[in-house]
C-alpha cells in the first residue's frame, strides 16, 4: 500500500503523517511472491500506535494498487490482475487480505476516536475495463478436473469480498465503485456490492453468463433485486444483454453517470463533501438494516452456482474458453495506464452528469 500526503508524494518526503512508512514510487517497490495475511490478534491490535497501525496496512501487492489518502481518509484500491482482466485467484486472495487489514485497523481504534478510514474506492487500472468477471480459464480447468473444493473456495472468497463492500466492512466505512470501463458478470457484482456506484459513459455493463448456461452467482441476484426488484433483476440476468451506463442509471441500478474521463473527479467531489458523510453513513446502515445482505445468503446462492458450474457441458466450457480468449486479445490491444500513485484529479468538464442526490 502507498500512503499519499496532500496528494503530492515526492521522493524528498520520506514519511507520512508522522509514521515511519516511506512513500516509495510504485516503480521502485519490490514485489513479493505472495501476500501473507498475518493479522494480529485483537489484544495485539489494541495497543498499536498510529505509526504502527499505518505500517500494518503497508504491504506490496502484485495484482492491486492500494493507496491511503489521509486528506479524505479514503483507501483507493485499483485492480491490476495478472493475466485475464478478471477476478483471478491471486487478486481475490489479495482483496481478502486487504479487507482484513482494513477491518483490523478499524477495530484497533476506540469508539470515540476519529476514524482513520472513512471511504473505500474500488477502481481499475485497465484501460476501458473495470472487470470482466470470473476467471473463466481457471473455472473451466477446475470443472474439467471435477474439483468442487477449488471452485467453492474461489466462490466463497469472492462473496466474502462482496459482503464486506455491501456491509461497509462491518465498521461504517462507505464503499464506492468507480467504473471507468466494462463491468461484466462478477465485475458488475463487485461494483453493485458497493454503497455508491459511479459509472463513466462508454462503459458496457451486464451479466453474460447465460451464454454458457450459467448465472452470475456471486451477488448479482442479491444486489440487483434489492435495487430494482426481483422481476427486473431476473430480466437482466436471463437476457444476457449488455447495457449502457445511461440505461443502467434509468433502471436504478447505478447511482451516478458522468462523461468519459470524469469518473475520478466525480468520486473526489463525493469524498470531499465532508458535511454529508454522517448522513451517508446513516443511510447505508439503514439500508443494510432494512434489507440486509447477509454472508449466509451470498454463500447459499453461490453453493447453487457451484452445483450449476459443475454441470456445464463440454460445449459450454468451450464457449467459456472462447470468451476468455477474446478478453485476453482485447487486453493485449490496450495500452497499460501509468501508475495512479500520484492521485492527481482529472480536469473539470462542463458537461453535466446524471446523479442521484446523496
Amino acid at each position: 500500500m502507498i500512503l499519499v500526503h496532500n496528494q503530492q508524494p515526492t521522493e524528498s518526503s520520506p514519511t507520512v503523517c508522522g509514521s515511519n512508512i516511506p512513500m516509495v514510487p510504485d516503480a521502485d517497490r519490490t514485489s513479493k511472491d505472495e501476500v501473507h495475511p498475518s493479522i494480529p490478534k485483537t489484544a495485539d491490535v489494541e495497543i498499536l500506535s498510529l505509526s504502527e497501525q499505518m505500517r500494518f496496512l503497508s504491504r506490496t501487492y502484485k495484482e492491486l494498487e492500494v493507496l491511503l489518502d489521509p486528506n479524505t481518509k479514503c483507501v483507493w484500491c485499483y485492480q491490476r490482475p495478472k493475466g485475464p482482466p478478471s477476478f483471478t485467484p491471486g487478486m481475490i486472495r489479495e482483496l481478502t487480505v486487504l479487507h482484513r487489514e482494513i477491518q483490523a485497523l478499524a477495530t484497533a481504534q476506540g469508539p470515540h476516536e476519529e476514524p482513520l478510514i472513512r471511504y473505500f474506492v474500488l477502481a481499475s487500472q485497465i484501460p476501458g475495463i473495470f472487470n470482466m468477471g470470473g476467471d473463466l480459464s481457471f473455472l473451466a480447468d477446475r470443472v474439467r478436473h471435477r474439483d468442487r473444493e477449488a471452485i467453492r473456495w474461489y466462490a466463497y472468497h469472492c462473496v466474502d469480498v462482496v459482503y464486506n463492500n455491501a456491509a461497509s466492512f462491518d465498521c461504517g466505512i462507505i464503499s464506492v465503485a468507480l467504473v471507468q470501463g466494462d463491468a461484466l458478470g462478477g465485475g458488475l457484482e463487485s461494483a453493485l456490492s458497493c454503497n455508491f456506484v459511479v459509472v463513466e459513459r462508454g462503459a458496457k455493463i451486464g451479466t453474460p453468463e447465460i451464454l454458457f448456461s450459467l448465472f452470475p452467482g456471486m451477488g448479482a441476484y442479491s444486489m440487483l433485486s434489492r435495487r430494482i426488484g426481483t422481476a427486473m433483476a431476473e430480466r437482466i440476468i436471463f437476457s444476457g444483454r449488455i447495457y449502457s451506463a445511461d440505461e443502467m442509471y434509468d433502471l436504478g441500478v447505478v447511482d451516478l453517470v458522468v462523461e468519459r474521463g470524469r469518473g475520478e473527479e466525480a468520486v473526489r467531489e463525493y469524498l470531499s463533501d465532508y458535511r454529508k458523510h454522517g448522513a451517508r453513513q446513516g443511510v447505508y446502515r439503514a439500508r443494510q438494516r432494512a434489507n440486509p445482505v447477509t454472508l449466509a445468503e451470498l454463500r447459499d446462492i453461490t453453493n447453487v452456482w457451484v452445483d450449476a458450474t459443475l454441470r456445464l457441458s463440454n460445449a459450454d466450457l468451450r464457449r467459456m474458453s472462447h470468451l476468455q480468449s477474446a478478453q485476453s486479445r482485447r487486453l493485449r490491444r490496450e495500452a497499460v495506464l501509468p501508475s495512479r500513485s500520484g492521485l492527481q484529479p482529472s480536469l473539470p468538464n462542463e458537461q453535466e452528469s446524471r446523479r442521484t442526490p446523496i
